[in-house]
């Protein structure tokens, strides 16, 4: 995954600037949001948002992710929610 967001980033192996810290960072932060475990693998929005929060951290812009993606984190906090909701209907 590291590679992938150096990609989107546009940063190469030796500017990548403590980029593996800043993606745990993310993974833990955006599950904490949602309150579950997310699966950061598989292209979808849990990816895509810890893409822009590398992205918001590396710009010195990460008070604004919040804020700028905030319809994208509820969507993801609502689908989390559906699912676990399911998982519980089907146990």
């Amino acid at each position: 995954m590291i590679q992938e967001i150096k990609d989107y980033l546009r940063i190469d192996d030796d500017a990548d600037m403590g980029l593996e810290g800043i993606i745990q960072r993310g993974k833990k932060y955006l599950s904490r949001l949602t309150g579950t475990t997310l699966n950061f693998e598989e292209e979808d929005l849990p990816q895509q948002l810890l893409f822009d929060y590398c992205r918001y951290t590396i710009n010195n812009s990460l008070e604004y992710f919040e804020t700028n993606f905030a319809t994208d984190i509820l969507m993801l906090q609502l689908q989390e929610g559906v699912k676990a909701c399911e998982n519980e209907s089907e146990a």
